[in-house]
Parts: C-alpha cells; structure tokens; sequence
C-alpha cells in the first residue's frame, strides 16, 4: 500500500513540475481605437514581461485596433518599438483589415508584421494552447 500511495505521489510531483516548465505564451486580440484599451494592452504586455522575461506574447489587431500601430499617430511607438526589439513581443495586423482600409505597410511602425487574417491567426494560437486575452473596457 505504502508503495502505491508513493507511486501516485511521484506520478503527482511530476505532473507539478511538467507544469511549472510549460511554455507562458499569451495572445492578445486588439479591435479598438479607444485609448483606454490600447493603453491596458501596452500596460499588461510590459507587466508580463517584466514577472515573466521568458514568455512569447503576440498582439494581433484588426478593425480599429490598427491604430495602435499607425507609424504616424500611435502615442506608444516607443513602446511597442522596444518591446518589438529588446522582448521579442510580436505585434500582428490583419492584412485583410489593411486592404479594407487601404492602408500600406509602410503607414505600419518597424517591425510590425501583416498576417493574412488576423482572426484566423488568434484561433491558430488558442487551438495550439496559447492563452487568449481579448483587450476591452
């Protein structure tokens, strides 16, 4: 009996421990130009990465969340320039989006990627474990 109860308990520990090394990878889905929600999105990216220096975040945006990283009127350009270069944050816009728009990848902050469809691209993630963060007020 007392080796079966310490077999479960090993069985326990290494399932704990499996979890404690599990990939912290988070998506963001942005559709909104208010300022409060581009805000909280740059707010919460920052805090991840400072508790957690290790984690893969992405941003994906579509609708009028692209504003966020319009070259010209974004007020977090330095923000999202440094979390680009120095964290490794993937700011995504949906290339769908753009086109309905009409706006050019040049209008879009250095390092901003386009992806077909932004959409597809959260279910993507959330289907391959990644946590999902829907950005609102």
């Amino acid at each position: 009996m007392k080796k079966i109860f310490a077999l479960i308990l090993l069985c326990f520990a290494g399932i704990a421990v499996q979890a404690q090394n599990a990939p912290y990878r988070v998506i963001f889905d942005l559709t909104s130009k208010e300022p409060a929600n581009q805000q909280a999105v740059i707010r919460q990216v920052k805090a991840i990465m400072e508790s957690r220096p290790d984690a893969t975040l992405e941003v994906a945006m579509y609708s009028e969340g692209l504003s966020l990283v319009s070259k010209e009127n974004s007020p977090y350009r330095k923000d999202i320039e440094t979390l680009i270069k120095d964290h490794k944050v993937v700011f995504k816009v949906c290339g769908y989006t753009m086109k309905r728009k009409n706006i050019a990848p040049s209008a879009l902050i250095e390092g901003v990627q386009v992806v077909p469809d932004a959409i597809y691209d959260i279910m993507t993630r959330q289907k391959e474990g990644w946590g999902y963060i829907k950005v609102a007020q």
